[in-house]
């Protein structure tokens, strides 16, 4: 059974950072892609970042240069760091993984994701 916990929102002020880690369990295939998606209320799910097993990443446009996917395999952990928060990055946060080989370009597609966690809120106030 393929478990995703995410944790670390919160509240911040604009300008601020927060990081968000989501515990994988329950996988064992060597090939995976994984990603932080978000959803405000009324909005689509959007893609934020996503990540491989090959090291390939992907940002969408609204967050490059401010956030940064990463993985610590030794604690199966997947982070999202956000800096330089935005009012617009208020949402619910989710993390997403699925198996096998995926085109890069299908990393911030939501449909790529068999596996999704409960999410964890970031509210960013001006």
């Amino acid at each position: 059974q393929v478990q995703l916990v995410e944790s670390g929102g919160g509240s911040v002020q604009a300008g601020g950072s927060l990081r968000l880690s989501c515990a994988a369990s329950g996988y064992t295939n060597s090939r995976y892609y994984m990603a932080w998606f978000r959803q405000a209320p009324g909005k689509e799910r959007e893609g934020v970042a996503g990540f491989d097993s090959s090291g390939s990443t992907s940002y969408g446009d609204s967050v490059k240069g401010r956030f940064t996917i990463s993985q610590d395999n030794a604690k199966n952990t997947l982070y999202l760091q956000m800096d330089s928060l935005k009012p617009e990055d208020t949402a619910m946060y989710f993390c997403a993984a699925g198996w096998g080989l995926l085109p890069t370009e299908w990393l911030l597609d939501r449909r790529s994701y068999a596996y999704w966690g409960q999410g964890t809120q970031v509210t960013v106030s001006s």
